[in-house]
């Protein structure tokens, strides 16, 4: 839009210095509508015949009429080319897509923020596709973007600094449910950790850090988790020495595109018809297929393979085994 915005200053300035001159020329004996309709036939080389009356007779008419040809045509012809290539290469296109996607944006509520789509952030973006997250993706390079909407299809991103307020509100994260900062270094990632807090105190925020001393520094900036690449990466190369065929299971849930389960995590609201209820009497299993393999309590602590009369309570968290299509299905009938 920024070429096409000179080249139709440029023309309709034209035009209307044309219009007026024809007008101060031939005084009252032309309306406006004649003078600008001379004009436009001029500069456009139509051909007709001169529309305004006793044209010949007025002097200098024509020779403003010259001046017009000469001078004048060539800007129709600038803002013409400009439209056309901006129609042709695909220019006006992208302003409407980008258009769309920004009412999207203001749409968009409960969803992750992903800041960068490198090596860490394009397989976070597959896990919430695949499980059928809403998210938003952050990033300064076009480029990656365009690869990972090549591998998974569109989704809603802005091009911008993730440590940019305006480029976060613009994601929409006053109304986001979390935010990952993927980005390559470890300061970018306290940046905007810092920038997202400040934006939203309900966030949550996971970092991802490289330095073992950057971790407390991004804890205290206000994320909630922080996750090591390195350190991951080292106790899934000793797994695979010590326990291969569970970290093969592991993996057809998490890694397998195909995968049709997943560990999910299901909080009890307050209100919640599983309340008061034991996990036999809850039976799960009539609305999911779904096995339970811990329950977060309020205190922090985990209470894995519980019984099935353990009795459910508000604030605690259910860790299960689900069927991806049962997932939905199965968090209504716990929230109610």
């Amino acid at each position: 839009m920024t070429r096409l915005y000179p080249a139709a200053i440029v023309f309709f300035s034209v035009f209307l210095i044309g219009g007026l001159g024809y007008r101060a020329i031939g005084g009252e004996q032309w309306s406006y509508a004649d003078c600008f309709y001379m004009t436009i036939v001029t500069l456009s080389t139509v051909g007709y015949a001169e529309t305004l009356p006793n044209m010949n007779e007025v002097p200098g008419a024509r020779i403003w009429t010259v001046g017009l040809i000469l001078l004048g045509s060539g800007t129709l012809l600038y803002f013409a080319s400009t439209l056309t290539a901006l129609i042709v290469e695909g220019d006006l296109r992208g302003v409407l897509n980008r258009n769309k996607m920004t009412r999207l944006l203001d749409k968009i509520a409960d969803h992750t923020i992903v800041c960068g789509v490198g090596s860490t952030g394009s397989n976070i973006v597959l896990e919430l596709h695949h499980t059928h997250r809403a998210f938003v993706v952050v990033d300064v390079n076009e480029e990656r973007i365009a690869r990972m909407e090549a591998e998974i299809g569109p989704f809603l991103y802005v091009v911008g600094d993730a440590a940019d307020d305006h480029v976060l509100e613009e994601a929409g994260i006053q109304r986001a449910a979390g935010l990952v900062a993927a980005l390559s270094e470890d300061r970018d990632n306290l940046f905007v950790t810092i920038t997202a807090r400040a934006l939203n105190d309900r966030l949550r925020i996971v970092a991802r850090t490289i330095e073992p001393e950057s971790e407390r520094k991004v804890r205290r900036a206000g994320a909630d988790s922080t996750v090591s690449p390195n350190q991951i990466g080292g106790m899934r190369m000793a797994s695979e020495i010590v326990r291969p065929k569970t970290v093969k299971f592991l993996d057809e849930m998490l890694r397998d595109k195909s995968a049709t389960r997943r560990i999910e995590e299901f909080a009890i609201p307050v209100g919640s018809p599983l309340v008061g209820r034991t996990l036999s009497q809850a039976n799960l299993r009539r609305y999911a297929d779904s096995l339970v393999l811990a329950i977060r309590l309020k205190d922090g602590s985990h209470l894995y393979n519980p019984p099935g009369e353990f009795r459910i309570s508000s604030g605690q968290t259910l860790i299960a085994m689900v069927l991806s299509a049962d997932f939905d299905a199965l968090k209504r009938h716990i929230d109610g």
